[in-house]
């Protein structure tokens, strides 16, 4: 069966920065393009970034864009998210997903397995 298991999570202080891994099981890896949400307290979980199958394209929210870096190793079935310059509204659990097929999206229906998340606090 499907499997993902979130990494890397942890306190640190705005500024600072934090990879998150996530080591996938269960399905033909390479196949699926593969995405990272995200969902502080009391919110709707967000898109942060996603990736293609082959890792050549890649998608941000406006909220990470130019900070975040999703990338992918096909020969190892991971794939990581690196945060730079982490600010107090990136705070919450983080979450790795497995795409329904090829396509990258920012909707998370469309995605059909999902990870246990890992908690990324940023303190002022």
């Amino acid at each position: 069966q499907v499997q993902l298991v979130e990494s890397g999570g942890g306190l640190v202080q705005a500024g600072d920065s934090l990879r998150l891994s996530c080591a996938a099981s269960g399905f033909t890896f390479s196949n699926y393009a593969m995405g990272w949400f995200r969902q502080a307290p009391g919110k709707e979980r967000e898109f942060a970034a996603s990736i293609s199958r082959s890792g050549g394209n890649t998608a941000y929210a406006d909220s990470v864009k130019g900070r975040f870096t999703i990338s992918r190793d096909n020969s190892e079935n991971a794939v990581y998210l690196e945060m730079n310059n982490l600010k107090p509204e990136d705070t919450g659990v983080y979450y790795c997903a497995k795409s329904r097929g090829t396509i990258q999206s920012t909707m998370a229906f469309l995605y059909d397995y999902w990870g246990q998340g890992t908690q990324v606090t940023v303190s002022s």
